[in-house]
């Protein structure tokens, strides 16, 4: 059987996973393995996803699953993202609806991220859940690759008030070669996300050798002016080893160049993994 969720279209026999880890084929249809099932649970100011124009200054709940169908060799929670079903909690729909509402009167949070793996694997848990959310006046927020077909996608649209979306390079190969993906399905979202009021925010790590060339750093730069707005924050964090990849840490002095660059033609552009540059380069409160 084929699963349609992202544009790798698994085939996949029974008892098979998909690149995912997070859907699986058995003798009634495919299923979500992820489902309720969550690695990691904590309150993170809203800066951290990182949304610096989404209510700043409040906290969020944040939650992660596990699996993710892109396999980024820099990946920063690749324990999770890629593991074999761990889980330290099972929610159902209303009890994250509840933990959030808990979560709004102890610690000030305004609703729920779902975070730390890809949540675009969980979609028929999101289905189930951030409806609930939003009729409770809880945020829903997704920190996500994008990488889905548009028919999910807008499903989802309607219950989802703000994403944090990461573009991992400017070119096709790096996104074939380098992570398993593809950036036109990557970018079609980011457009659909903006012509649909989302609130939306942009990330891109800085990988010394494969994506921080000045050349493609300015063609995202004039895509994001073009087809999206000067309005829409971009965030360039800087890269550290990780994983599977040695490559050395972004230089600072690319992070400064590549905000820069950004500011050129784009109004909030900030540096992260970086506290070295100052506020100048990182603050969060751009009003």
């Amino acid at each position: 059987m084929q699963c349609d969720l992202c544009p790798h279209y698994c085939r996949l026999k029974v008892g098979a996973t998909g690149r995912c880890q997070a859907r699986a084929a058995t003798e009634s249809g495919l299923v979500s393995l992820n489902y309720g099932l969550f690695t990691a649970i904590c309150v993170d100011p809203i800066e951290k996803k990182p949304l610096y124009h989404f209510h700043p200054g409040t906290n969020i709940l944040s939650l992660g699953s596990f699996g993710c169908n892109l396999n980024c060799p820099f990946c920063q929670n690749w324990e999770i993202a890629r593991a074999k079903r761990p889980a330290v909690a099972e929610l159902s729909p209303d009890e994250v609806v509840h933990l959030a509402e808990k979560s709004a009167r102890e610690a000030g949070s305004i609703g729920v991220a779902f975070t730390y793996n890809e949540p675009l694997m969980s979609i028929e848990y999101l289905l189930a859940t951030l409806p609930k959310l939003q009729a409770a006046g809880q945020k829903s927020v997704l920190v996500t690759n994008g990488m889905i077909n548009p028919e999910p996608w807008r499903e989802l649209l309607p219950y989802v008030d703000a994403v944090n979306l990461d573009i991992k390079a400017f070119t096709p190969n790096f996104y074939r070669e380098v992570v398993g993906g593809d950036l036109a399905t990557v970018l079609a979202a980011a457009k659909m996300l903006f012509i649909a009021g989302v609130h939306l925010e942009l990330t891109c790590l800085l990988i010394p050798g494969l994506n921080d060339e000045l050349t493609e750093i300015g063609q995202l730069v004039d895509w994001i002016a073009a087809e999206l707005s000067s309005e829409v924050p971009l965030h360039f964090s800087r890269y550290f080893p990780r994983y599977r990849m040695n490559n050395p840490p972004t230089s600072l002095q690319r992070l400064k160049e590549a905000v820069d660059l950004g500011r050129k033609q784009l109004r909030y552009v900030y540096a992260g993994n970086a506290p070295e540059l100052g506020e100048e380069y990182t603050g969060r409160s751009p009003f």
